[in-house]
């Protein structure tokens, strides 16, 4: 494969929608080639929820080195800085000499990756405490009203919408420009990302949505109310979660809770492919049912080959 200068970390990338197959490659490609992974899953970074996420399993990840998963129990905040510093060690020292796939599909993840924080103004106590105030009187729509009014593309551009922390951050940001800007056109080397006909990634995602239900999710919720009594805004919300708890609390029955997280994993799904095709520069492959894992491999080999890798905003040794 091409490389680039060894003083700068890099990567190579593979990106797409949720329930796209990137992570099963990815597995793949890292058994075959020797590389280490760093997940950009926002959600993967909470211990113990496991079947919601689609998280590795525990047997794939003993042979594979992983770096952003289970970094923080699901009744603790989280944030972009604290995950950029969690997967820093795997571009340092011994670790950076293992070639590294970056995958998911968190975008702010991956975009602070590559063009590095974006900084904006401190957030003021006064003005959070106000939106939290409205979450807590008026729910997440009141939030979702008051982005959309003040910021619309800031709105748009959000990877969860039904995040409340999201929304927060993004009401305490508008009038209060970052002081280190993005770039306004992605200037990295291109990702990889997987291109799926609507039709199949839908039925992909029916299909692991019901394939997660049946694995124990409901249960896993149970264990993990128990264990943690008051969840993070982010994990409370969490596709799946949200709809477990709910259907535990007798709000919804679980036909409609599984029709609900089909519903939210689309939805996600859309929004990831609106994001990789206007905030990031990929090169698509087209993924067609009955593809095999290791035909698909090879193919992003080749990409990965053609491109080389991609420089990083980290700090190395």
């Amino acid at each position: 494969m091409r490389s680039v200068d060894d003083r700068a970390p890099a990567a190579y990338f593979l990106v797409g929608p949720t329930a796209s197959g990137k992570s099963d490659v990815a597995q793949r490609i890292a058994e075959m080639q020797g590389f280490q992974i760093v997940s950009a899953d926002s959600m993967l970074v909470y211990r113990d929820m496991d079947i919601g996420t689609a998280k590795p399993a525990a047997d794939a990840r003993s042979g594979v080195p992983y770096h952003g998963l289970d970094l923080v129990d699901p009744d603790q905040s989280f944030h972009v800085e604290a995950w950029l510093s969690a997967v820093a060690p795997a571009f340092r020292g011994e670790q950076a000499a293992m070639p590294t796939i970056v995958t998911g599909g968190t975008g702010l993840y991956l975009r602070c990756l590559v063009e590095g924080l974006n900084t904006g103004a401190p957030p003021d106590s006064e003005q959070r405490a106000r939106w939290e105030g409205l979450l807590t009187d008026s729910g997440i729509e009141a939030l979702q009203a008051e982005l959309l009014a003040k910021d619309p593309q800031g709105f748009e551009s959000l990877a969860d919408k039904e995040n409340a922390r999201r929304l927060i951050r993004a009401l305490e940001s508008v009038g209060n420009p970052p002081t280190d800007s993005w770039s306004a056109s992605p200037q990295h080397t291109p990702f990889v990302g997987f291109s799926l006909s609507p039709e199949l990634l839908h039925s992909r995602i029916e299909s692991r949505v019901k394939d997660m239900y049946r694995r124990g999710l409901i249960e896993e919720v149970e264990r993990l109310v128990s264990r943690y009594p008051q969840w993070s805004d982010t994990a409370r919300q969490a596709i799946g979660y949200a709809e477990a708890l709910r259907h535990r609390q007798g709000e919804l029955s679980l036909d409609a809770a599984i029709e609900r997280t089909v519903i939210r994993t689309r939805q996600l799904a859309k929004r990831q492919r609106t994001w990789f095709r206007h905030q990031a520069n990929v090169v698509w492959l087209e993924i067609e049912d009955g593809m095999q894992a290791d035909e698909i491999a090879a193919d992003v080999i080749r990409l990965w080959d053609e491109q080389g890798p991609t420089k990083l905003q980290v700090k190395g040794e």
